[in-house]
């Protein structure tokens, strides 16, 4: 059946719908979809049905091949020498729980709504299609970008494993084209176009690749952490290598730690796609918590260990902020061959990190065509090897594309704003989600809570980046923080939950959620205005897009009876059909 026809038909009637827009926004944009439904009828859009295939030990896999990639080995010394010295430990330390609140967020929902969609599907159910479908847009350019970005970064760390020069061997020059985009990598796509193609075969085989290079990865992981250890020294905790620098283990002070946990986080952005996999898990009730908090938790570990060791062999301010473990290593004779390990390591981090977050991608755009924002022709699972084969195709040609022409650089000042607002808004959903059961409980006092402690966050997040040190500001952070408190206190107290998950919740709720809240705000506060502005471009794209095609799109799909308007009755039924399916 066509779902958008009598708006695409011909150019009198895409020009009679756009005439009615006001109208469609009104009716779709903020209409919501259920769980019952985002696991029944939607699910059904794409013809057959994704394999059950996968355990709690795949999605661990899936989960540190996805995070632990070739950004440790920079991140790690940027934080370092420029933000927490030695206590870099803790900055790992404390973005690691970060991400853990996070995915406790992710994790609830993967549980409660096993669907492909992840933060997508998560949208729709609590704050509707328009914002599910800017965050989702984000989120994929998020992932063409960085994954464009990564498969670049594997040549150069291919490279430095083999002892040769990237531009010399393995890209070429091409002077007629504006710098930045006159290096042609054709390592980059040959990469990209093979990982399409096993993702596309099987998603058990994707997780066995992914488990293959994973543990090899973190054996050359260990391995740089014992060289660290046996060669390093503990002294280097406590002093500097020039005198005439700070010393002692928090050289920049508290505000350094939490500045370096805001650019490390960043190496943890990877989970999410984990929870795109909720479709294909045998038992998602003790599979998903497992793999998604487990693979956090184990990434946190060796993450921590990996900046003690870096800390031991160097003092932070010897450490080189680009490349801090092969640096450390080309200094000492007899050594230098451990750089040529670190590029092969890294280079095993840059394929799973690749592998998942392709795989991650082409669930997403799976979901988002199933809802019919996008031409459902995305929505297709193949029959015969149960995946999204045209999504996995198509975006992985666009990414391969990218890759082909795009300095890392560029593509680099691109990325990394809209994971943090996806998790923040999945974060907001959570507690929506829990506190209001649509068209039953008033959804004004938990948007207000909102509303508020996001403000509050903003507010503290603006005078921790800009007000200058001394007494007022410490007055005026304590104050924020006072009346967030405040704030969460008083929602914790005044509005009871709708309604508690069956199977697996959030704990402490609604602490965590809005713990995550003003973390990823503040993580949010650290980036810089190239992010800000890409982000604006693309949102204002993906509100383009949404107005010209996608409201039209899924208002024909309602017409048609693919898509529901969600009306309080259809709700409330759908809800209570949901909770008989539960029980039997």
């Amino acid at each position: 059946m066509e779902t958008y026809g009598s708006s695409f038909t011909n150019v009198k009637t895409y020009l009679r719908a756009l005439s009615d827009t006001p109208h469609r926004l009104a009716r779709r944009a903020c209409s919501v979809s259920t769980t019952f439904e985002e696991t029944s009828r939607v699910r059904a859009r794409s013809g057959g049905d994704m394999k059950r295939s996968l355990r709690w030990y795949d999605l661990v896999g899936f989960g540190v091949g996805g995070m632990v990639g070739a950004g440790v080995f920079v991140t790690s010394g940027r934080a370092s020498s420029m933000c927490a010295g030695p206590a870099v430990v803790l900055s790992y330390a404390i973005a690691g729980f970060c991400a853990l609140l996070s995915a406790f967020c992710y994790t609830e929902f993967a549980v409660d709504m096993p669907v492909a969609g992840g933060s997508f599907s998560y949208i729709r159910i609590t704050f509707g299609e328009f914002l599910a479908f800017l965050t989702g847009a984000n989120l994929i350019i998020d992932y063409v970008l960085s994954n464009a970005a990564v498969a670049r970064s594997f040549t150069g760390y291919l490279c430095t494993a083999l002892g040769i020069s990237t531009e010399s061997r393995l890209r070429i020059i091409v002077n007629g084209l504006p710098k930045g985009f006159n290096e042609i990598d054709i390592v980059a796509v040959l990469v990209v176009l093979a990982l399409t193609v096993i993702i596309c075969y099987s998603t058990r085989e994707s997780s066995l690749l992914n488990m293959v290079l994973t543990v090899l990865h973190l054996v050359f992981i260990v391995f740089v952490i014992v060289i660290g250890f046996t060669r390093g020294e503990t002294k280097n905790f406590r002093e500097a290598g020039d005198e005439n620098h700070a010393s002692g283990f928090f050289p920049f002070g508290a505000s350094g730690v939490f500045n370096g946990a805001a650019m490390v986080y960043l190496s943890y952005i990877g989970y999410d796609a984990v929870s795109t996999m909720a479709e294909e898990v045998r038992n998602p009730v003790k599979d998903i918590p497992a793999g998604v908090s487990g693979s956090v938790i184990l990434v946190t570990v060796l993450y921590c260990l990996m900046a003690a060791s870096m800390s031991m062999l160097l003092p932070y301010d010897m450490i080189d902020p680009d490349a801090p473990f092969s640096g450390a290593f080309m200094e000492s004779d007899g050594w230098r061959w451990v750089s040529n390990v670190i590029g092969v390591g890294a280079s095993f981090g840059i394929l799973t990190s690749l592998l998942v977050a392709m795989l991650g991608q082409a669930r997403y755009m799976c979901v988002i065509g199933r809802s019919s924002v996008v031409p459902a022709w995305f929505a297709k699972v193949h029959p015969k090897t149960s995946t999204p084969v045209n999504a996995s195709v198509f975006l992985g040609i666009c990414t391969a594309a990218i890759a082909l022409f795009t300095d890392l650089q560029i593509l680099l000042n691109l990325v990394s704003i809209g994971t943090l607002f996806v998790f923040y808004m999945v974060a907001n959903a959570v507690i929506y989600k829990r506190y209001v059961s649509i068209g039953v409980t008033n959804p004004w006092p938990t948007l207000s809570f909102l509303f508020c402690f996001s403000l509050t966050s903003i507010l503290f997040t603006l005078l921790w980046q800009f007000a200058p040190p001394g007494k007022p500001k410490a007055f005026m952070l304590g104050a924020c923080t006072a009346i967030a408190i405040a704030v969460l206190q008083l929602f914790h107290y005044m509005v009871p939950q709708a309604q508690k998950p069956e199977f697996w919740g959030v704990p402490l709720m609604p602490w965590i959620p809005s713990m995550s809240i003003f973390l990823n705000i503040f993580l949010l506060g650290s980036l810089d205005r190239p992010s800000y502005i890409r982000f604006g471009f693309f949102s204002a794209l993906a509100v383009l897009v949404y107005v010209l095609y996608s409201v039209h799109a899924s208002f024909d799909a309602e017409e048609d009876g693919t898509l529901g308007q969600k009306s309080i009755e259809l709700v409330k039924e759908s809800i209570e059909v949901q909770d008989h399916t539960l029980k039997v």
